[in-house]
């Protein structure tokens, strides 16, 4: 069974956790070598996107619908019709973020009937260290102004790894890059020993 104390074991120890839709949504951990990170101080925003962000063509709220952003990341979308985000998994990360330490960036589009949410993303904190986990877009760029806010949190609260597990051609043109375990492993050790702080950009009346 999955609890808080173990996924903070896990990640401690640089592995993450699966569920396999075909196996009964049997719970795997994963230590892939190599290891996809997105370096903070090179983390590239493309034009276009840029632009999206400035225009403000989203709100973007910071730990307001955990629970929420988890299980969209988990429904069925075009061409991924299962998912390795099991119920036991949305419960484990939902009992990790009332512990504080797992945390979303959520995008939404205000109109005449509220609120709506347009996508976001969710991962772990610890240390200095912040493991990504999933993102999802119901409206374009969503994820990736999301994504946008996340690297700026981090920058402000003093974060020095953002490990993003796999490498994508999403993810790719973001800067994201590829490294051997054993370095991966180095890295994650110098950001457990920091004390980086999820909520500075709050203090700093930032955004997000």
């Amino acid at each position: 069974m999955l609890t808080p104390d173990l996924l903070v074991a896990a990640y401690r120890a640089g592995a993450f956790p699966m569920a396999d839709p075909d196996d009964g949504d049997r719970v795997g951990w994963y230590a892939p070598d190599p290891r996809a990170v997105l370096p903070l101080d090179a983390f590239h925003v493309p034009k276009t996107l840029a632009r999206t962000v400035r225009a403000g063509r989203f709100r973007v709220t910071t730990d307001t619908a955990f629970e929420a952003v988890v299980r969209a990341c988990a429904a069925p979308a075009p061409g991924r019709e299962e998912t390795w985000i099991s119920g036991e998994i949305v419960a484990a990360y939902t009992a990790l973020h009332e512990h504080g330490l797992a945390h979303s960036v959520e995008c939404w589009t205000d109109g005449p009937e509220g609120a709506r949410f347009a996508g976001g993303l969710y991962g772990v904190a610890l240390g200095g260290a912040f493991f990504g986990e999933s993102m999802v877009s119901r409206e374009r760029d969503a994820s990736k102004v999301a994504l946008v806010w996340l690297v700026r949190r981090l920058r402000a609260g003093g974060f020095v790894l953002l490990d993003t597990q796999m490498s994508t051609p999403h993810l790719a043109r973001f800067g994201v890059v590829e490294i051997p375990r054993a370095e991966y492993e180095r890295r994650l050790d110098t950001a457990l020993a920091v004390r980086a702080d999820w909520h500075a950009l709050d203090a700093a009346g930032g955004a997000g």
